[in-house]
């Protein structure tokens, strides 16, 4: 599952237990040794890449702003 923070950056949870700690090395939760599907990581990498577009145009508008 996916949820944002306060800053509006995606954060991935466990869909079986909601624990937000994952073995990268092994793709499975810290909590409960779920894996992480192959389509909800490509889910997650999606929202990061639209959080980074956003997150790029408001610091080129907010430097625009200054000038």
């Amino acid at each position: 599952m996916i949820f944002y923070n306060p800053s509006g950056a995606p954060e991935m949870a466990c869909d079986e237990c909601g624990c937000r700690w994952f073995d990268r090395i092994r793709n499975a939760c810290y909590e409960c040794g779920a894996e992480v599907p192959a389509e909800k990581a490509a889910e997650f990498e999606r929202a990061l890449e639209t959080f980074r577009q956003r997150a790029g145009g408001q610091q080129t508008q907010d430097r625009s702003s200054t000038t």
